[in-house]
């Protein structure tokens, strides 16, 4: 894997930048804050890079720092989110905030980001609150009337797979059941609805 990029810069656009390397130029998609903590045209940098290999997709994203790197890989690991949305979401964060939002459970803060609806901030925010802070087993919930508790996802989760199914099966019906509104319940109806969703 790629690390890092080390050239000149060639051209700097919004979304993108190009460094030219041994005479060659390589186009890196960039966050906003990325391009902001570029020098000028024709100066040195090095830029902290993630090579993204799809089928004939080739494309190089850069970060202005590890977390940045870090949150990209996070977010791209969770269903339904890209590349191209994962650095939508740290273009429109700082880091602290993005960390902030997903600790507090704020859906209504991720869903002011571009093409982030209510369900992909409810994934965003179970899947990774535990990888940005240590619960050490507090239900901090979702910020809404229906609050879908970590632990409990965790559980039922946990459960499925004692069952027998693997832990992307038991995943897909556990999500499926956050985007239909109907993780809902104790611990023993969360897994009926699931199973139901895993049997069909």
């Amino acid at each position: 894997m790629i690390n890092h990029i080390k050239g000149i810069v060639y051209n700097i656009k919004s979304d993108y930048v190009i460094l030219v390397v041994n005479d060659i130029g390589y186009k890196i998609r960039v966050s906003n804050n990325c391009v902001e903590s570029l020098p000028a045209i024709g100066k040195k940098v090095s830029i902290l890079v993630f090579l993204y290999v799809r089928e004939n997709i080739l494309d190089l994203y850069g970060f202005k720092d590890k977390n940045e790197r870090d949150s990209f890989n996070l977010l791209i690991s969770i269903s339904g989110i890209g590349p191209k949305l994962a650095l939508t979401i740290l273009s429109g964060l700082k880091f602290k905030d993005l960390k902030e939002y997903i600790i507090d459970g704020d859906v209504k803060s991720l869903t002011s980001i571009p093409g982030v609806g209510t369900k992909t901030a409810k994934r965003i925010i179970i899947e990774l609150k535990e990888k940005f802070t240590n619960l050490d087993g507090e239900n901090l919930g979702i910020k809404e009337e229906s609050k879908i508790k970590p632990i409990l996802y965790e559980n039922v989760l946990n459960a499925l797979v004692s069952l027998g199914y693997k832990k992307k099966q038991a995943k897909a019906a556990c999500n499926k059941l956050i985007d239909d509104d109907e993780f809902k319940g104790n611990i023993e109806v969360v897994i009926k609805k699931a199973l139901t969703h895993l049997m069909n």
